[in-house]
C-alpha cells in the first residue's frame, strides 16, 4: 500500500526556508508527495511530564499499530473470497488511508486540545484497548459458529468409511423396530463390486437373500446395505473385514440423523446472521482505530518536536509519502537540508550514541530531525 514518514523541524526562516527546497527537491526529483501535517497548539506541561509521556506514546504508538493490524487482517479473514473487496472497506472517515493522511486534520471534538497531554493519551489508550477487547469478544463468537459450522460440513465430504452419512441414508434402506432383524452398511471398494455381490450373503449364516442396495458411492467406493439376524452381527462384521468389506459403525437414528441436519442449517444461519452486524462494526472501529492511530503519531511529533527544539513551540511537522525505490535517495536529501540541527548525528547515524530526554528510537533510527514512520504495507491483502 504505503509508507509515509511524518517529520518537523523548527520553525525558524532557517528551517521553514529547508522545507521549501526539501518540497521543490523532492518534486522535481520525483521523489516524494509532501503535505503539511498541521498539530494544534497544544498544552505542553513540564519537562518531566514530556518525557514521561514520550515512553507512554511509544507503547501506545505499538499498540494501536497492532490492533489496526488484527482488524484488518480479520477483515480479509472473514471475506476470504475477495482481497480486493477486502481492501476497499479499509478507509478512515469515508476516505482510503493515503488520502486521510494528506488531509489530515486534527478531530478537535473526540480529541480536545484544551485537556492535557496526560488526558489525551490516556483518552486514547483506553479507547484503543476497548477496540481491542470488543473485537476479541466478536471474533471469538464469530470463529467458534464458523468452527462448528466448519466441523460439521467437513464431515458431509471425503470417503465413505468416515463422512457422515445424515444426507445420504433414507429411512426406506433399513429394517427398523425389529427384534430379530437388523440393517448393516458395509463399504465396498469399487473393484469388488462382484466379489460383493456374490459373497455376501454367505459371510456368515443367517444373511438375508437379495438384501443388498447400492445407495452411495464415492471415486474409492460404494456403501451397500445389507440386512442379517441380529446375533450374527460379530461374526459377519469379522468375515466381512477378512474380505476387505468394512463394515460402518451406524444405525439409523432418525431424531438424531434430523438434529445433525438442523445443527448444520442453524450454524448457517447463525453465521450469516453474524456476518453483516460484524464487517460493518469492523469497518466502523477500523476507521476509529485509525484515526485515533495517526492522532497518537501526532502527539508523538508534538512531544519530541518540544523536548528536541525546545520552547516555545514552534515547529513546521510535513508528511512525505515517498515513491518506490526512491526512499534512500529522498533520506539523503533530508539529512542534507537538515544536518545543522544535530551535526554529529548527521555525520555517523549509526554511531550516535546520545542519551536524548524521551527519544524512543534505536540509535540507527535517530535523524537530525523528528522522524517516525507510518508503513501501511502491512495493512495490505494478498489478491
Amino acid at each position: 500500500m504505503a509508507e509515509f514518514w511524518l517529520i518537523s523541524v523548527p520553525g525558524d526562516k532557517t528551517n521553514l526556508a529547508a522545507l521549501d527546497r526539501m518540497n521543490t527537491v523532492t518534486a522535481k526529483a520525483n521523489l516524494s508527495e509532501n503535505s503539511k501535517f498541521i498539530i494544534p497548539d497544544l498544552k505542553v506541561g513540564t519537562l518531566d511530564a514530556l518525557i514521561g509521556l514520550s515512553d507512554d506514546l511509544g507503547k501506545l504508538d505499538v499498540f494501536a499499530e497492532s490492533v489496526i493490524k488484527k482488524i484488518a487482517q480479520y477483515i480479509g479473514e472473514i471475506m476470504d473470497d475477495s482481497a480486493e473487496k477486502a481492501q476497499e472497506n479499509l478507509l478512515a472517515n469515508g476516505v482510503d488511508l493515503v488520502s486521510y493522511l494528506g488531509r489530515f486534520e486534527w478531530d478537535m471534538a473526540k480529541y480536545p486540545v484544551k485537556q492535557p497531554l496526560k488526558n489525551l493519551t490516556d483518552s486514547l489508550s483506553k479507547q484503543m484497548s476497548q477496540i481491542d477487547a470488543d473485537l476479541k469478544s466478536r471474533a471469538h463468537t464469530y470463529n467458534n459458529i464458523k468452527g462448528n459450522l466448519q466441523s460439521l460440513e467437513r464431515k458431509t465430504v471425503g470417503s465413505l468409511l468416515t463422512r457422515t452419512l445424515a444426507d445420504i441414508v433414507n429411512k426406506e434402506d433399513f429394517v427398523l423396530n425389529s427384534e430379530y432383524l437388523i440393517t448393516l452398511l458395509v463399504v465396498v471398494p469399487k473393484t469388488s463390486y462382484n466379489a460383493w455381490q456374490k459373497t455376501y450373503e454367505s459371510l456368515s449364516d443367517m444373511v438375508v437373500p437379495r438384501s443388498t442396495k447400492l445407495i452411495a458411492e464415492d471415486t474409492e467406493g460404494g456403501l451397500f446395505t445389507v440386512t442379517l439376524f441380529r446375533k450374527v452381527i460379530d461374526d459377519f462384521k469379522y468375515k466381512a473385514r477378512e474380505n476387505k468389506f468394512m463394515v460402518r459403525e451406524f444405525y439409523f437414528n432418525e431424531k438424531e440423523l434430523q438434529s445433525e441436519k438442523d445443527e448444520i442449517i442453524k450454524l448457517a444461519a447463525d453465521k450469516k446472521q453474524q456476518y453483516g452486524p460484524l464487517l460493518r462494526w469492523l469497518k466502523v472501529n477500523f476507521s476509529e482505530a485509525f484515526i485515533a492511530w495517526i492522532h497518537i503519531k501526532a502527539l508523538r511529533v508534538f512531544v519530541e518536536s518540544v523536548l528536541r527544539y525546545g520552547l516555545p513551540v514552534n515547529f513546521q511537522a510535513v508528511i512525505l509519502h515517498p515513491y518506490k525505490k526512491s526512499m534512500k535517495r529522498l533520506r539523503d536529501v533530508l539529512n542534507a537540508l537538515f544536518r545543522h540541527l544535530d551535526e554529529a548525528a548527521a555525520a555517523n547515524m549509526k554511531d550516535v550514541g546520545m542519551d536524548i530526554p524521551g527519544l524512543q528510537l534505536s540509535t540507527q533510527d535517530y535523524y537530525p530531525y523528528v522522524f517516525f514512520k507510518i508503513d501501511l504495507n502491512s495493512l495490505e491483502f494478498d489478491s
